[in-house]
């Protein structure tokens, strides 16, 4: 599959509106024939042999225990974050994998800068690393909501320097460096999905009374917000899509497209690693066969 339709290139001017949220690229150009029901059967397909070969990827990854991956999710409400995760790491084995889900931080994390409890959470080697939001919230939520800042533990003169947002971005771009530099690789996906499409996702939370759970008032007060959010998250874009770690924009208007988008996304990256199982040693060599002798021996 070919990302650059996706890409926020680095160092450019990135504007959501050249960002199709009911995109689709990158099937093959026969399957574009097909009705929807088959495309989405079609997609399906791919997702489950993706899904196998992705296992086979991070059991590898964890054997070798050098690298970590981490994918970092972010979306407006409804976009998809959590069933995109559950359908894509459906069969990962859960050893090799760690998710974490930031809401608002608590006394002892506004106690810390900003990145502390993110750093805490980042993958051990040979790990998977997810999380669903992430310290670009403090450059997403708390520009749109201000007051969030005015919370935080820090001097007045950091919070009210109209340098702040520029100051974060440099910060984040060097954390994402120094995360890369030691071998912890960082995919970072906007869920790009459409206002319109947000609006018949609530509506149907609040249609269905199996998904009314999953409705909330502040969902509703948030969507007036669109704009605001539109542009803080072209701002993220524009100064941290970088060439060690750059942001793909995902389309989430079709949930089964989106799924794929950033399975093979994940699957390219780990492919790209030349992951190998650990050689065994001559001396290692020895041990097994020590170890089938005896157990040979019982029988």
């Amino acid at each position: 599959m070919n990302f650059d339709p996706f890409i926020a290139k680095p160092g450019a001017r990135i504007k959501l509106k050249d960002f199709d949220p009911r995109l689709i690229r990158g099937v093959e150009e026969g399957d574009l024939k097909l009705s929807k029901s088959e495309l989405k059967q079609r997609s399906s397909e791919l997702l489950t042999n993706g899904v196998k070969r992705l296992a086979e990827f991070q059991d590898k990854l964890y054997a070798q225990n050098t690298y970590a991956l981490l994918c970092l999710f972010q979306a407006m409400d409804a976009a998809g974050k959590d069933s995109t995760i559950k359908h894509v790491m459906s069969g990962i084995n859960p050893q090799g994998c760690q998710v974490f889900s930031f809401k608002q931080p608590s006394a002892e994390e506004l106690d810390h800068d900003y990145l502390w409890r993110y750093a805490k959470a980042v993958p051990e080697r040979g790990r998977i690393g997810i999380f669903n939001r992430s310290y670009y919230e403090e450059v997403l939520v708390v520009r749109v909501h201000q007051e969030l800042l005015q919370r935080q533990q820090l001097p007045d003169k950091l919070k009210n320097s109209k340098k702040i947002w520029q100051q974060r971005f440099e910060e984040i771009n060097n954390f994402e460096k120094y995360l890369v530099n030691n071998g912890i690789i960082v995919l970072k996906f906007f869920l790009n999905v459409s206002k319109e499409e947000q609006r018949k996702r609530f509506m149907e939370r609040l249609d269905l009374p199996e998904k009314n759970w999953k409705f909330s008032v502040t969902d509703v007060k948030e969507r007036q917000l669109w704009d605001q959010y539109m542009n803080a998250y072209e701002d993220v874009f524009t100064h941290t899509s970088t060439e060690w770690a750059p942001w793909y924009i995902v389309p989430a208007d079709r949930k089964w497209y989106m799924r794929l988008v950033v399975a093979a996304v994940i699957y390219q990256t780990l492919a790209g690693l030349g992951l190998e199982y650990p050689e065994v040693t001559e001396e290692t060599k020895k041990a097994l066969a020590e170890a089938r002798q005896l157990l040979e021996d019982e029988s």
